[in-house]
């Protein structure tokens, strides 16, 4: 099943151009950013698919710049409930814009399934539209293709996460489990229509710098995409690109970074920076980022690696 059409890669840049916000900037870029595969061995849907909000996106961003004039209800929404992990403020940012979103109902989000008072799993989404009942999976994943030596798979900064492991997982587990009895019997609390199952992945794809790597088994045309590179290789890789970079924190890994003059790092905190990292530290994320009209924009960004990654992946500092 195809994911339902979003306004294209030009139409978002020009959206985020808009936003100030970070919060905002990352519930835009969470709500209309392409996923990371096109085709999916179960159905990938949209959680917006049956709203007006896809299908008239103007509706959307208006939504949106309103949003960024009055920001309070999202950070109050999202502080209620902080997060350390990638994954849960992203499915925070979509339950907050579910539960305004027209023409669907938001009936339940992290819905525990158990069994005699052992945990099955957790139902991500339970929404209802035009379509139907759904249980939605949600994942945000941000993974690095092989190169020549090493791993022939995608994998996660730190190498213990596969995509190909992902994929079985709600293959398997997650997207199966609102048709298990236990699970059933939780929906029907909310509904006794007939549910429907789909997920739905967003992130980044970072292609190892100066090799040829084909993108993994059905990837999104338009999916988002970085670099990555050893540690030795970065002197050489900086002298080619140029341009401002620095890290960016974990909860900054969603949106193109948007900067004040005043939060740009300058070349000599970077390389001090640098310098202090151990030469087995954790993946670090760093973005490009080029001034125009007075604010520093993200052009680019790849993931540092250590020279002997991934072979050595245990015992990284988060």
């Amino acid at each position: 099943m195809n994911c339902a059409p979003l306004p294209s890669p030009a139409w978002l840049d020009e959206l985020l151009q808009r936003l100030r916000q970070p919060q905002v900037r990352d519930l835009a870029w969470t709500l209309l950013s392409a996923p990371l595969l096109q085709r999916t061995a179960l159905p990938q849907r949209h959680p917006l698919a049956a709203s007006r909000w896809l299908g008239e996106p103007q509706r959307l961003a208006d939504w949106l710049l309103a949003l960024e004039q009055a920001p309070e209800g999202l950070r109050a929404w999202l502080q209620a409930a902080p997060q350390q992990r990638l994954g849960r403020y992203y499915e925070r940012l979509w339950q907050f814009a579910l539960g305004q979103a027209p023409d669907l109902r938001l009936l339940a989000a992290n819905l525990v399934v158990r069994e005699h008072g052992h945990t099955l799993g957790e139902l991500d989404l339970l929404l209802e539209d035009d379509d139907g009942l759904h249980h939605l999976e949600l994942a945000i994943k941000l993974y690095l293709g092989p190169a020549r030596a090493g791993p022939r798979e995608w994998l996660g900064p730190g190498s213990e996460d596969r995509l190909a492991n992902k994929l079985q997982h709600l293959y398997r587990h997650q997207l199966p489990l609102s048709s298990t009895p236990e699970g059933r019997a939780l929906i029907a609390a909310y509904s006794t229509a007939p549910v429907q199952a789909a997920l739905w992945l967003g992130g980044y794809l970072f292609y190892p710098w100066a090799e040829a790597c084909r993108p993994p088994p059905g990837a999104d045309p338009a999916h988002l995409r970085g670099h990555w590179l050893h540690r030795r290789d970065w002197p050489d890789y900086r002298r080619q690109r140029g341009g401002r970079w620095q890290p960016l924190p974990r909860g900054e890994w969603l949106a193109p970074a948007r900067k004040a003059p005043a939060q740009c790092w300058s070349d000599e905190t970077l390389e001090s920076w640098l310098q202090q990292l151990p030469m087995d530290a954790f993946p670090q994320l760093l973005a490009r980022l080029e001034e125009s009209d007075g604010e520093w924009w993200e052009r680019e960004r790849l993931f540092l690696v250590g020279d002997h990654w991934p072979q050595v992946h245990n015992g990284y500092s988060r």
